[in-house]
């Protein structure tokens, strides 16, 4: 997989004026003040999608800079095939696994995202959620329709 499909009229607006696309330098400015290890991530932004190339450090690294994108206003797609997971420094990098994204819809909230993803009785791992989707989420109840999430996988402990 590699190519990540989002809402194109739900997001983060970047920059200003009526353009949909936002630029390249926007979205690499808004992947980067998240400070998720992207700092080997190049951007290009054809139309409406975001073409993300080089390496992050770990899968999580991974997921959050596909959403941290892909929940842009006027972004639509995220093409992620040509970004690794690994180590720039020793050329030791691979695919990365296919995350698991979740796109909330009108009316939900963690609790019931948690338990649609995990089955019944397990809403309270909806803190699992919110963890994983920092620092792009800044409270569990600021999450709207349209917006991409990443579902962690739950510690088999």
């Amino acid at each position: 997989m590699g190519l990540f499909d989002f809402i194109k009229n739900a997001g983060k607006k970047l920059g200003i004026g009526d353009d949909d696309a936002p630029d390249v330098e926007a979205v690499k400015k808004e992947l980067d003040s998240h400070k998720i290890g992207t700092d080997k991530v190049d951007v290009a932004v054809e139309g409406d999608k975001v073409v993300l190339k080089g390496v992050v450090e770990d899968q999580s690294a991974f997921e959050k800079a596909v959403i941290a994108v892909g929940n842009t206003l006027g972004i639509s797609k995220v093409e992620a095939s040509e970004l690794k997971v690994g180590n720039a420094a020793t050329a030791t990098s691979a695919p990365a696994k296919d995350p698991v994204l979740y796109t909330v819809k009108k009316g939900d909230n963690l609790w019931k995202i948690a338990e649609t993803q995990y089955g019944a009785g397990k809403g309270a791992k909806n803190t699992v959620i919110f963890e994983a989707n920092k620092p792009m989420l800044t409270h569990p109840d600021k999450i709207y329709p349209g917006q991409v999430l990443r579902i962690p996988e739950l510690d088999k402990a």
